[in-house]
């Protein structure tokens, strides 16, 4: 870390900071996005911390599927699908096809597809390393 006499300590809960790498702050700094992005990213991190909207998204991996289908494939209502993935449009998560009176879903784009990769293998890979959980995930 450099010290730098321009840099004033900076209390942070409740803890005095000595020392500041004020060059890597400001780098940080400037890479930071914007608050509203962050509030989108973590608005998609929180669609997809609830285990049933996880699971509709991953049945979607495969391609496109009806309401009906990812009712069956996921275990829930058709009601609790379609909510769900109304939430997930309206967020641009998945993306709708109408056909006659029948919408069929699948992933908005291959970004979606790569963060749920991502952490699906970081999943897996959590298991690997934490015996203890014995599979269960």
């Amino acid at each position: 870390m450099n010290r730098s006499s321009s840099v004033v300590p900076v209390a942070v809960d409740g803890c005095a900071v000595k020392v500041v790498d004020a060059e890597r702050v400001a780098a940080v700094r400037e890479r930071m996005p914007a608050p509203a992005d962050l509030a989108d990213t973590a608005e998609v991190f929180g669609l997809l911390s609830d285990p049933n909207r996880l699971r509709l998204l991953v049945a979607l991996l495969d391609g496109e599927l009806c309401v009906c289908d990812l009712a069956a494939v996921t275990g829930q209502s058709e009601s609790a699908a379609s909510h769900a993935l109304r939430l997930l449009r309206a967020h641009r998560v998945v993306t709708a096809r109408r056909a006659g009176r029948m919408a069929y879903y699948r992933l908005a784009d291959p970004h979606v597809r790569m963060l749920l990769d991502l952490a699906l293998a970081h999943a897996e890979h959590t298991d690997l390393m934490h015996p203890e959980r014995g599979g269960e995930g």
